[in-house]
C-alpha cells in the first residue's frame, strides 16, 4: 500500500513536471489566450505518449544487442560443437 501511493506521487510529480515544461515551451513560442490550453495538452500527453513507448522500447534495444554480441547467456555454459 506503501509503494502504491509513492508510486502515485511519483507519477503526478512526473506529469505536472512535463506539463509546466510544455506550457513555457508554448509560452515563449509566442501562443496565447486559449490556443496556449490546447497546445499545452497536445505537448504534455505526446510527450507522455512517446515516453510510454520508447521506454519499452528502449528495453527491448538493449537486449537485442546484449544477446547479439554475447557468445551464450548468461545462465548456460557453453558448448562447443567439434
Amino acid at each position: 500500500m506503501r509503494m502504491r501511493q509513492i508510486l502515485t506521487i511519483l507519477s503526478l510529480a512526473f506529469v505536472v513536471a512535463v506539463a509546466l515544461t510544455s506550457l513555457g515551451i508554448a509560452y515563449a513560442g509566442g501562443i496565447r489566450g486559449a490556443g496556449l490550453l490546447g497546445v499545452w495538452f497536445f505537448l504534455t500527453f505526446g510527450i507522455v505518449v512517446v515516453l510510454a513507448q520508447l521506454i519499452p522500447a528502449g528495453i527491448l534495444l538493449s537486449s537485442f544487442i546484449g544477446t547479439a554480441f554475447s557468445s551464450h547467456r548468461r545462465g548456460e555454459m557453453p558448448v562447443e560443437a567439434t
